[in-house]
């Protein structure tokens, strides 16, 4: 076949007829560039290839990243990049730091290869490293393995692509954080303090609880309204995360109640922080729709030194500030009891 065009009929009485014009395939130029529907538009300079917005680049299959993912413990969910050698351990030299007792303080090392892959080795840890129960010095990892450290501890090997490592990172923020106040939720507190406790008791350091909730709040929800009351306790969160150190665990313990564990302090300081916390929520604003709104709380502290055997336990701790924030709460609220 030829892509020549077919010739005219041959018919006498078409003959007089002029020849058809030639095809156009380019848009004619008139008035369509100016419909009242473009009149917002300015006078447009652009072309076609600036108009259209390409999609982005598909990621390369190979842009992927090893990680650690924590599935027991206080830590479960947690995810750990593996760009170089990362330690896991119980002591403060792990990168994957993981309070149990069956874990040395330095237990092993997950480190990339020359060639490209992955291997973990034991640090001579006392409970040994496992992995298809059999216990290994040193051998090169395989997407899935589930590493076993000591008696107790679980940790997956895994490679994945930049989307479903983000998406890991988010399943777990969303299972211990709040989502009203992002201030970690009751279930991390719940895995998180007892370690602290263990950690405390073991290195002789201190350990205190400071417990608090908001002063009349069913009056706040009943007068304003609920999404009021929710706008204070976002604020009066943000303001106790803007007040804390970074090694500081603060959680929402249930509704207006909210939990601050501080490490390494002595008892009488811990009072003294429970105090500016009490101060800084005292000149919080609460903007609404009504005007501004305050607020006050009332604190109750406890040192994890107070308590001897057996009751020096996450347990113990709580019930010991829970009973001195009522002893706050009884002496007329806005205030703080840590004795």
């Amino acid at each position: 076949m030829t892509d020549e065009p077919k010739s005219r009929p041959t018919d006498p009485e078409l003959a007089h007829l002029p020849p058809p014009p030639a095809r156009r395939v380019s848009l004619p130029e008139g008035p369509w560039d100016q419909s009242p529907a473009f009149d917002d538009e300015e006078a447009t300079t652009r072309d076609t290839d600036a108009a259209i917005a390409l999609p982005p680049t598909a990621p390369s299959p190979h842009a992927t990243r090893a990680t650690l993912t924590v599935v027991t413990g206080s830590f479960m969910g947690r995810t750990y990049s593996v760009e170089d050698a990362i330690l896991l351990g119980r002591g403060r030299a792990a990168q994957v730091q993981l309070e149990d007792a069956g874990l040395s303080r330095v237990h092993a090392c997950v480190r990339p290869t020359p060639d490209g892959g992955y291997e973990v080795e034991d640090l001579r840890s006392l409970n040994g490293t496992w992995i298809d129960g059999r216990r290994v010095e040193r051998v090169r990892l395989q997407s899935g393995d589930r590493i076993h450290l000591g008696p107790n501890v679980v940790v997956t090997f895994a490679v994945l692509d930049a989307q479903a490592e983000r998406l890991t990172q988010q399943l777990y923020e969303s299972s211990v954080r709040d989502a009203l106040t992002k201030a970690s939720n009751r279930r991390y507190l719940a895995e998180r303090l007892p370690s602290e406790v263990a950690y405390s008791v073991r290195h002789r350091t201190p350990l205190g609880l400071i417990l608090f909730d908001v002063d009349h709040f069913k009056r706040i929800n009943d007068t304003h309204g609920h999404l009021t009351g929710d706008d204070v306790l976002r604020d009066l969160a943000a303001l106790v995360q803007r007040l804390i150190r970074a090694e500081d665990i603060f959680a929402r313990y249930g509704g207006e109640e909210f939990v601050v564990v501080v490490r390494g302090i002595e008892h009488d300081n811990v009072g003294r922080f429970a105090e500016r916390l009490r101060a800084a929520v005292e000149k919080l604003e609460v903007a609404t729709d009504s005007g501004v709104l305050r607020v006050t709380v009332s604190l109750g502290y406890a040192s994890l030194g107070e308590l001897g055997e057996p009751a020096r336990t996450a347990e113990g701790l709580l019930r010991l500030a829970d009973a001195r924030l009522y002893h706050a709460k009884r002496s007329g609220r806005n205030r703080v009891s840590g004795a």
